[in-house]
C-alpha cells in the first residue's frame, strides 16, 4: 500500500495561546493495533490543561479523553484522535481520493492530547506512545503508583458516592476523587492504586483537571488494542526533552525530523513566520 502523509497550512493565530501538536498522519500507521486485553468498560473524562502557566489569565483547553480498562490493563487516549484515526483507516479500505482525506482529517482536526497511555502493559510497566510530527516514541516506565492520602470528605459525582485522597506524583500536587461502587483502582493518566475508580482530579496548581463524564460498562466482547509496534523506544528523560525541544521550536523540529512536511505558519494578517515558540506546561515536572 502507497504511503501517504498529509501536508499542513496552519493559522499561528489559533496556535500561539497554546502549545499545539502538529501531527502529521501517515496512513501506514493506523493499522498496527493488535489486541492485548479483554475491555471491561470505559470511561469519558473532559480533560482541561492551562498550557501558558506564565499568564494569570490563560485560558484551559478543553479535550475529550477515553479511558478504557480491561482486565488486566488499561488504555487512555484522546476521543478526536480516535475519531480521525478511524475515519482515515475507513478512508484507506475505501480507497478514496487525497483530497478527500485531507478534508475528512480537517473535520476532525488535530487532537490536543497525541499520547496514548497504557496502565500495566507490558506487566509492571506503564508504556507511553506518542506521535510528534512523523515520528513515533514509546516510552516504557516502571508502574509507579502514587501514594495517596485518603482523607474523610465526601462527595457525590455522576451520582455516585465520592471519597477524596491527595498525593504527590510527578511534580504535581493532586486532589482526587474517588468511588467505592466501582472497586477498580483506576483513574485518569497515571492516577491510580486507590480503593475505588477516579472520576475527578486537579493538580493544586489547577493547570490539569481531569473529570469523568460518563461510564459504559462492556457487555460484548471488545478487545483492548495496543498499537505501538515499530515504535522509537526512548527513556522518559530523553521523551521530555522531545517535548521541550518541540516546544521552544516547532519549525526547527519539522524541518530537522521531517523535511519532507511543509508546513506553513501565519500570523492573524496572513504573514509568514519563521519563528514559533509554543508555552511549556508539562504534567510531569521535576523534583525540586
Amino acid at each position: 500500500m502507497k504511503k501517504r502523509l498529509f501536508t499542513l497550512l496552519l493559522s499561528a493565530s489559533a496556535l500561539l495561546p497554546c502549545m499545539a501538536q502538529i501531527t502529521v498522519v501517515s496512513t501506514s500507521d493506523i493499522r498496527k493495533s493488535e489486541p492485548i486485553d479483554e475491555l471491561v468498560f470505559r470511561a469519558q473524562y473532559e480533560q482541561t490543561v492551562v498550557e501558558d502557566s506564565t499568564k494569570t489569565d490563560a485560558q484551559p483547553n478543553t479535550e475529550t479523553m477515553m479511558l478504557e480498562i480491561g482486565k488486566k490493563s488499561s488504555v487512555y487516549y484522546s476521543y478526536t484522535a480516535y475519531l480521525r484515526d478511524s475515519v482515515l483507516l475507513a478512508d484507506v479500505e475505501n480507497n478514496v481520493s487525497q483530497d478527500a482525506m485531507n478534508e475528512h482529517s480537517k473535520a476532525y482536526g488535530n487532537a490536543r492530547v497525541t499520547y496514548q497511555i497504557y496502565k500495566n502493559y507490558p506487566a509492571g510497566k506503564v508504556t507511553t506512545l506518542d506521535r510528534i510530527v512523523t515520528s513515533n516514541f514509546r516510552c516504557e516506565e516502571k508502574n509507579e503508583q502514587p501514594q495517596w492520602t485518603l482523607l474523610p470528605d465526601t462527595a457525590t459525582i455522576l451520582t455516585y458516592p465520592c471519597r477524596k485522597a491527595t498525593c504527590h506524583f510527578r511534580g504535581r500536587n493532586y486532589t482526587a476523587w474517588y468511588t467505592l461502587e466501582i472497586p477498580v483502582g483506576e483513574g485518569p493518566w497515571k492516577l491510580c492504586g486507590l480503593p475505588g475508580f477516579i472520576v475527578k482530579a486537579e493538580d493544586s496548581r489547577g493547570h490539569y483537571t481531569f473529570t469523568c463524564t460518563g461510564i459504559e460498562q462492556c457487555k460484548v466482547v471488545k478487545p483492548l488494542l495496543f498499537n505501538g509496534k515499530g515504535y522509537e523506544s526512548v527513556s522518559r528523560k530523553d521523551l521530555n526533552k522531545i517535548y521541550e525541544r518541540y516546544a521552544k521550536d516547532p519549525m526547527g523540529f519539522i524541518a530537522s525530523t521531517a523535511p519532507n512536511v511543509k508546513v506553513t505558519m501565519t500570523d492573524e494578517n496572513g504573514n509568514v513566520l519563521k519563528h514559533v515558540e509554543f508555552p511549556y506546561n508539562p504534567i510531569e515536572l521535576p523534583e525540586k
